[in-house]
């Protein structure tokens, strides 16, 4: 049997509306054909709803620090120390190049930048807010700080 047959018997049950033609030669070909319909129908089946949680409500929290703050001066025994007003990438230069903001030993006064947090690609500045001398620095370059982690520790001139 050739193609040409093969459409013929195809068109041929097309027009009749048969779903199924099984053929089968003396030579001992033998060809089924079937047809399907040109889409499946699935019934609707409405979504059914996750069980939700009981979530008991958050218990009464210290009031946390608004966001326009600065970095936060945290007083210690000596002095202050400058912390992480954001979770990010601290950053002690402006660039890899150049040398760090500040060092042990620097004076700075309350608008000195001391270092940049970078959170999703904005390089947030972060200035000391109290004038002071640096005597520690507790974060190497490049290391990723939570908000409120301790950078810089200021003590009063």
């Amino acid at each position: 049997m050739d193609l040409k047959k093969i459409k013929q018997l195809m068109a041929a049950m097309e027009d009749n509306g048969m779903t199924k033609v099984v053929l089968e030669e003396e030579s001992g070909f033998k060809i089924e054909l079937e047809r399907g319909n040109d889409f499946a129908v699935t019934p609707y089946q409405p979504p059914i709803a996750a069980p939700v949680a009981q979530v008991e409500p958050p218990l009464p929290q210290e009031k946390l620090p608004l966001k326009e703050e600065a970095a936060a001066q945290v007083e210690s025994t000596d002095g202050y120390e400058i912390t992480s007003p954001m979770v990010g990438t601290y950053y002690a230069s402006p660039s890899p190049e150049d040398d760090p903001f500040v060092k042990v030993g620097d004076t700075v006064t309350e608008e000195t930048v001391v270092g940049i947090v970078e959170a999703m690609k904005v390089m947030n500045e972060i200035k000391a807010g109290k004038n002071g001398i640096v005597t520690e620095i507790y974060v190497d370059n490049s290391h990723p700080v939570e908000f409120g982690t301790k950078l810089i520790k200021l003590t009063e001139r």
